[in-house]
């Protein structure tokens, strides 16, 4: 019998979440994704000095920028290893100014464009704020397709398919986190707050005709994965991926067009803000993740600055 790995792949594409250069060449995976926190631990490995110090000799100061070259030379490298596509994360600091992103997305792909890489083979991340949200919306109509992350709630999943973003990446583990602290128990299966917020989003997205790709992310065991088997896409660690690939017993698909699913609902601004502020754990866990990537975007700076000094 062929590996849980193997089985989950014949229904859903699966993705790397890292920037791993071996994992990823063992693992196999489609696609990859990067965030801030994996750029910072590929700034951590001495296969990636040679590009930290190319990157701060290009930058002619500019620590940002220094960032931006940081993280295409990390997604070039992980492109010779995949088929598909290299999701890479605009400054999470930004995650408020919708003119600032387009700005920051543009960029991101004239770099690839500089290093040979087709705007085809990419997704800009932006943060699931409805300032995130519009600038996919421009990205999307001038070609540039996106990937919006830290997403909690179907509030911003129906206002993302709405503005025709390219894919979602809904985080099972996070909001599974937040329910298991506040309510005090563990959770398993179906009845897991993570893999129910994500079955919702797949079904209405489906029900509705909507092209918007979902992605699951962010899992805490397999016993996640396994339930969203079959979701459009799920993006992995190498450690669970690891653990899918050693694991025999049949797999089965849990999700599969054509199953109910509430009407359709259009969001607009004042929607949106009120929806995100009724669900308390979406709009802790936005903020928080938006407040992480942040900490460790100043620490990936810092890491360059010294490295420039060196």
């Amino acid at each position: 019998m062929t590996s849980k790995l193997e089985q989950l792949k014949q229904f859903t594409t699966v993705v790397a979440d890292t920037g791993d250069l071996d994992a990823i060449a063992r693992l196999k995976p489609i696609d990859a994704t990067t965030n801030p926190s994996l750029l910072l631990k590929a700034a951590g490995m001495p296969r990636y000095m040679e590009h930290l110090n190319a990157a701060m000799s290009r930058c002619q100061g500019d620590i940002g920028l220094a960032c931006d070259l940081f993280a295409v030379a990390v997604g070039q490298e992980v492109l010779k290893l995949i088929p598909g596509r290299i999701s890479t994360e605009v400054d999470a600091r930004l995650s408020f100014d919708s003119r600032a992103m387009i700005e920051r997305g543009e960029r991101l792909i004239g770099l690839y464009a500089e290093a040979g890489i087709s705007r085809e083979r990419v997704l800009i991340k932006l943060a699931s704020t409805w300032e995130g949200i519009r600038a996919a919306e421009q990205l999307e109509k001038a070609g540039i397709q996106t990937n919006l992350t830290l997403l909690f709630s179907f509030t911003q999943a129906a206002a993302c398919a709405d503005a025709g973003v390219f894919l979602i990446s809904p985080f099972v583990g996070r909001i599974y986190d937040w329910y298991k602290k506040h309510e005090g128990r563990d959770y398993a299966g179906s009845e897991d707050p993570g893999v129910q917020s994500v079955s919702r989003i797949y079904d209405y997205y489906k029900a509705h005709g909507y092209d918007t790709v979902v992605m699951g992310a962010s899992f805490r065991n397999i016993g996640q994965i396994e339930a969203l088997a079959g979701c459009d896409r799920l993006t992995i660690s190498p450690e669970l991926l690891g653990q899918l690939g050693e694991q025999k017993g049949t797999l089965e698909r849990q999700l599969s067009p054509g199953r109910t699913s509430e009407p359709r609902v259009q969001i607009d601004e004042n929607g949106f803000r009120w929806g995100l502020n009724e669900d308390a754990m979406a709009t802790e866990k936005l903020a928080e993740g938006i407040r992480q990537f942040a900490r460790d975007q100043e620490k990936l700076e810092t890491l360059l600055a010294a490295s420039a000094s060196r």
